[in-house]
């Protein structure tokens, strides 16, 4: 059953109203820029040929000279960066919490809850769900049957990959040591003496490393390698680890509130990585000439920290919603996602919360190159796969930066049921921690695009309810009338048959239909 997004009647609206093309995959195909690269969500795909949400024009024809109402963003995530100059003066004040007194002094259950909350404490790095499901004990369940299997195909595929990162991490120390330097370059190596064997050796590794990085910063590369390998081995997939212990809860009772703080950021600021980029895709200040540009003015980020390193908990996603709903988020954007889910039924309830309350939730669709019409992936609006249990959610496709077959990220899920509507998620240019700015890609970045678009709509009609924001959303999209290459096997399927709607989504289009629908 096709999601019931035609269900909704005050929708029902003609495409007459709207300038709206099917395009075809003859765009003129031009290299990007840096400053385009930096920008191509806000670029429009009849100019610069680029998939991109048509943002910019939005500004410049639409809400020039308007003034919008301040919209609140919660970015349930890793954490966020409060202190990054880009992203400082748009961070939410709880201004009914007075700060540092050990109180609660606006009774919502979190004392000094200044700029958000922090589920997960002092932790970080945790396990996935199938480890925790496994280390519960053989039940006999089918649950336990598939996290045993994907746990031994997850092992096997990443045990072998040790070897190889500690090759190249004693090439690269060969490297340093040799040159003197701890950040060096591909001139610095092409220009390296290297006469003893084991310095040409650890030379030519390091030099196909990078060609195959394709990244001037191939030794950050490098480390994210050796990060995710060792993460996954010592932390995700170590049925020893017990990262939840530092936090004090029981994370198998929904009732047991009293946990976390208020420090919206990790302990070491380079894991909240993650939840600032997210977060400046949103809302880093446009045009003040540094970084990027978010895609939404009028915005307060409200941090919500609750997605660790390695799977976050279903509790703490619950009660992330909840407190959002709470506390004023008209907008909740979650990039994050798993393949179990134990108390699914806790988030499904504060969906339905948020529902009740009016607020719209972004979900990220997640990274498999999977269908998750067929294919296990949380969070979810739907216990049947089939059927929505709200109104209020977007599930969100990654779209590449190059527009034609190639143009649906080969990582990005996709769903002609589950997936709604894709955006930009490949090279996104948006803000980090310390005062710093970096590409990322994921499904995880094409979320926060369009709940930048949402956030920009509320602000400009707010009368309008957030199931007729997500409806705009999808109808107003570009259509796409050709095939496209899916996931690793580059299999190509019709546009319209990888999501609900076939369309990405055009912030210009959608403005446009709110303004229609507002009146």
């Amino acid at each position: 059953m096709i999601k019931k997004f035609l269900a909704i009647s005050f929708i029902a609206l003609s495409y007459t109203a709207f300038s709206q093309t099917t395009v075809s995959e003859n765009y003129k195909k031009q290299p990007l820029s840096e400053e385009q690269l930096q920008r191509l969500s806000h670029l429009e795909l009849e100019k610069n040929s680029i998939p991109g949400m048509s943002v910019d024009k939005v500004y410049s024809e639409l809400i020039k000279g308007k003034k919008g109402s301040k919209v609140i963003v919660a970015v349930i995530d890793s954490g966020v960066d409060i202190e990054h100059p880009d992203l400082k003066s748009t961070i939410w004040t709880n201004e009914k919490e007075k700060p540092n007194n050990k109180k609660d002094d606006d009774k919502n259950g979190y004392a000094d809850d200044v700029h958000g909350w922090n589920f997960l404490g002092e932790s970080n790095n945790e396990n996935l769900e199938l480890v925790r499901i496994l280390k519960k004990g053989d039940d006999g369940s089918e649950i336990y049957k598939n996290a045993l299997a994907e746990y031994d195909k997850k092992y096997e595929k990443i045990f072998p990959l040790k070897p190889t990162v500690d090759m190249f991490l004693k090439a690269d120390k060969t490297i340093r040591e040799a040159l003197k330097k701890d950040d060096y370059t591909l001139e610095d190596l092409e220009n390296m003496s290297a006469v003893k064997f084991d310095l040409f050796q650890s030379k030519r590794m390091i030099q196909s490393f990078a060609e195959q990085s394709g990244n001037e910063n191939f030794r950050d590369d490098l480390n994210e390698f050796k990060d995710y390998v060792y993460d996954q081995l010592n932390f995700n997939l170590n049925k020893e680890f017990d990262g939840r212990k530092v936090v004090g809860d029981n994370p198998e009772d929904i009732n047991d509130k009293k946990y976390g703080n208020n420090v919206v950021y990790s302990k070491d600021r380079k894991d909240s990585l993650h939840g600032t980029h997210v977060a400046g895709i949103i809302a880093q200040v446009r045009g003040n000439g540094i970084g990027g540009d978010g895609v939404a003015e009028n915005v307060a980020i409200m941090p919500i920290r609750a997605v660790p390193n390695g799977d976050e908990y279903d509790k703490d996603i619950a009660l992330g919603i909840r407190y959002a709903v709470d506390n004023g988020a008209k907008v909740i954007n979650g990039s994050f996602g798993k393949d179990f889910s134990p108390h699914k039924e806790w988030v499904w309830d504060a969906l339905k919360y948020a529902e009740s309350k009016d607020v719209l939730v972004v979900f990220a669709a997640g990274n498999d190159g999977k269908n998750i019409d067929t294919e296990p992936s949380f969070p979810s609006d739907t216990a049947d796969k089939k059927t929505e249990i709200v109104s209020n959610v977007l599930v969100i496709g990654a779209l590449n930066h190059e527009y034609g077959s190639k143009m649906v990220a080969d990582f990005s899920n996709y769903g002609a049921v589950n997936v709604d509507v894709f955006a930009p998620g490949v090279k996104i240019y948006a803000t980090i921690p310390d005062g710093k700015y970096k590409y990322e890609q994921g499904t995880s970045m094409a979320s926060p695009n369009v709940a930048g678009v949402a956030a920009m709509i509320r602000s400009y009609y707010p009368n309008l309810k957030a199931a007729q924001v997500k409806q705009i959303i999808m109808q107003s999209g570009t259509p796409i009338n050709f095939d496209v290459e899916i996931g690793e096997e580059k299999e190509l399927m019709p546009f319209s048959q990888i999501c609900v709607s076939g369309k990405i989504v055009n912030a210009y289009n959608a403005m446009k239909m709110a303004a229609e629908l507002s009146k």
